[in-house]
């Protein structure tokens, strides 16, 4: 079969840090690339954290100068706020069906000036701050988004719902915002797809042994991030959720929902051990006066100065770290007379297995850090493609152990945490290997189009 060079391009689904690094690597190598994304920006999960381990360095300052050469590559075609309805072909010819989802904001002329958003009376819980803070309406995930052009939210839009309001549409110095906008259908073409889903977190409310998602002080491991984030809800304060107190005793449970093959998931979600001893580390570097309490299993610290950093954390922050399970998690009454709020604390049964002592704790908040799972969309695409998952729900490669990013079908290869739980190195690493297979096939169609030219 021929291959014409018009379709040296590449398609990648996601675009969090893998499918960033993946994009820019074969961008970079003049090929051209269409980035689709369902959020309005791109980022991913990397955009939620505050900083990343071991060396605690801001994520944000990683990761922005990523996202602004992605958002103006000339050979990045980015799709945000989109999602593949349909892939057909094969090697070399594959047809991808796109739907870009109506913003209601003409994006073409908005200036991103975020007056729209200021006007907004609209206030709902925000997904990104994993509802420990509130958007408008119309919003942008985050102060660094790219694209830096807000989506108008149907479901809590005041016209949309009631037929009235539409200060966004008065107060737009440029007439942007266009009620009447329908989600659109592309097509494209491309020789080769990554894929690069990304992961989810296991909901607190399918664990009713740490409070069932129903006690408000007990959140997981991504919501703290929001908390410790210098752009987050706070400000990097960290504030109790019930009544914004700042939290003097602070309880971290690991592996949960993972390594639990009778109740939850059977595999370890391998960065659990290091996020958690960096979320210890820096509340002690925000409430110094503040005790941190890590329960788990065993430390799982495999990485380049991982291990050192997990022994930081013992050692110079004083994290106290008990070997053991926690068996219940509950919401003790108000310590305030009449207030359901005042001062209530959270209680933690467990066992420390070292010592063999039972191990109650009242704290003033409780940080769980839960299962990745892979995002529903993984298993549509994966049906779409004719591609295997495990059991979980996880792509397989075609082999794990010499051909990690290939795939048993021709030309469509794997990126990132799509795979399974991966740290932020690992998932770039993975991504950069994708690429490289894309550009060898790239490579080789062109010699063989230059031989037939000859």
């Amino acid at each position: 079969m021929t291959i014409q060079p018009s379709i040296s391009r590449v398609l990648i689904v996601g675009a969090g840090i893998a499918g960033m690094q993946a994009a820019l690597d074969i961008a970079n190598a003049g090929y051209d690339v269409i980035l689709v994304e369902q959020l309005p920006s791109i980022g991913g999960r990397m955009a939620q954290l505050s900083e990343t381990f071991p060396t605690l360095d801001c994520a944000q300052c990683i990761l922005t100068p990523r996202t602004v050469e992605v958002g103006h590559h000339e050979h990045i075609h980015l799709y945000t706020y989109s999602h593949v309805e349909a892939i057909e072909g094969e090697l070399g010819d594959f047809r991808v069906r796109l739907r870009r989802r109506a913003t209601y904001v003409n994006w073409d002329i908005c200036t991103g000036c975020g007056y729209c958003q200021e006007k907004c009376p609209t206030k709902v819980s925000a997904d990104f701050e994993r509802q420990m803070g509130v958007r408008k309406a119309i919003y942008t995930l985050s102060p660094q988004a790219v694209p830096n052009k807000p989506v108008i939210d149907r479901e809590h839009c005041t016209f949309f719902q009631r037929g009235k309001c539409k200060v966004c549409e008065r107060v737009c110095p440029v007439g942007a915002i266009d009620y009447e906008q329908q989600d659109t259908i592309v097509e494209e073409q491309v020789g080769a797809i990554i894929l690069a889903t990304g992961y989810d977190l296991y909901d607190l409310s399918r664990m009713p042994e740490y409070g069932g998602g129903q006690v408000p002080d007990v959140i997981d491991g991504l919501a703290f991030e929001r908390l410790l984030s210098a752009s987050g809800p706070t400000a990097g304060k960290i504030h109790r959720p019930s009544d914004g107190r700042t939290p003097r005793e602070v309880v971290f449970i690991q592996c949960a929902g993972s390594r639990e093959p009778e109740k939850h998931m059977p595999y370890c979600s391998k960065v659990c051990c290091m996020y958690t001893a960096k979320q210890a580390t820096l509340y002690r570097h925000r409430v110094h006066d503040g005790q941190a309490y890590v329960f788990y299993i065993d430390i799982r610290a495999a990485g380049k100065r991982y291990d050192e950093f997990t022994q930081r954390a013992m050692e110079d922050e004083q994290v106290v770290y008990l070997r053991g399970k926690v068996s219940r998690v509950f919401h003790a009454p108000p310590l305030a007379p009449g207030g359901v709020n005042g001062g209530g604390k959270v209680m933690v049964w467990g066992s420390d297995t070292l010592s063999g002592q039972q191990v109650q704790i009242a704290a003033d908040l409780v940080v769980v850090a839960p299962a990745f799972l892979p995002r529903p969309e993984t298993r549509r695409l994966a049906e779409m493609l004719a591609l295997p998952v495990d059991g979980s729900g996880w792509l397989l490669p075609h082999d794990s152990n010499v051909r990690p990013v290939e795939t048993v079908r021709p030309g469509v290869f794997l990126a990132g945490a799509g795979t399974g739980p991966m740290d932020i190195p690992e998932a770039v690493s993975h991504a950069s290997g994708a690429a490289a297979q894309v550009l060898k096939l790239f490579s080789r169609w062109g010699k063989e189009n230059e031989k037939e030219g000859q």
